[in-house]
């Protein structure tokens, strides 16, 4: 990051009132790195330029943005994205090593809110377009990967399965780069209830790493269901689907990571050619 304006192209300039946190908000936002805490508090701590820049141009509601005190001058463009009722904040380095996740932060983050928790069946009903469904993944940063790469390739929802990694971890906002705020997003869910709500609306395609079909393109709208790296998917819930995919390959490995595998099969799934 250069001292040049973060936010290329937008001449905007407002002069931000920057507020002195107290010790309480600081402990407070510090504690939003445990889960238990989130989910209690209805917030979660968004890091680095790219990701805060994402929430401000989405629709998530901003609790706070807060900056490191010697690198506040270098936010002059992005503060301005959203005008709400949240304050802006200057930190001082040691506290700032308290909240902070990156060995060398850039200097800005935000608390978000978390979205409303849906019922399942109104969130299925607002739902259009491609659909991934992730079983009991526990890799923060595989989510936030395959979060980028659903993003990409246009699909609009996720679903988590319950003991699945929380979507609002540290490491999963991060590695998502912002695409987090551009997903409609359903945790904790039953998969073996919700299932067969999609059959019928979608084309439900399961994974595996040995059986299955190889992937292609689907004209119809899919619900592309993944299992961990560990385990994949339990046959109770590959039996529910209308077809099982698999990747062929040629070499030795056991296994392509999540990550890896989720970006093959979306693009199979929506390719063009």
């Amino acid at each position: 990051m250069t001292g040049k304006d973060p936010v290329a192209g937008d001449s905007r300039r407002e002069t931000v009132k920057f507020l002195k946190p107290s010790l309480a908000q600081i402990k407070r936002w510090g504690q939003l790195n445990r889960g238990t805490v989130r989910r209690g508090e209805g917030l979660f701590l968004v890091e680095g330029f790219k990701v805060v820049e994402a929430l401000l141009r989405s629709s998530w509601s901003v609790n706070a943005v807060l900056v490191m005190e010697e690198t506040k001058e270098r936010w002059d463009s992005l503060l301005p994205l959203r005008r709400g009722a949240f304050g802006v904040y200057a930190i001082g380095r040691v506290a700032w090593k308290k909240l902070s996740q990156d060995r060398a932060p850039e200097g800005i983050m935000a608390v978000a809110t978390l979205p409303p928790r849906e019922e399942a069946v109104k969130f299925l009903e607002s739902l259009s377009g491609n659909l991934l469904l992730l079983h009991e993944l526990n890799n923060p940063n595989n989510l936030g990967a395959v979060m980028r790469t659903a993003h990409w390739f246009g699909f609009t929802g996720i679903i988590l399965s319950r003991n699945s990694v929380d979507f609002a971890h540290p490491k999963v906002v991060r590695a998502s780069m912002g695409s987090l705020f551009d997903l409609s997003i359903l945790a904790d869910a039953d998969f073996e209830a919700i299932l067969p709500r999609l059959k019928g609306r979608f084309r439900l395609i399961g994974s595996d790493v040995r059986t299955g079909s190889p992937p292609h393109r689907c004209e119809c709208p899919t619900a592309l269901m993944l299992g961990s790296e560990s385990h994949g998917l339990p046959k109770e819930l590959t039996g529910l689907a209308d077809e099982i995919w698999r990747i062929p390959g040629s070499g030795r490995a056991e296994s392509l990571s999540l990550p890896q595998a989720a970006a093959i099969l979306m693009y199979a799934c929506t390719a063009t050619a």
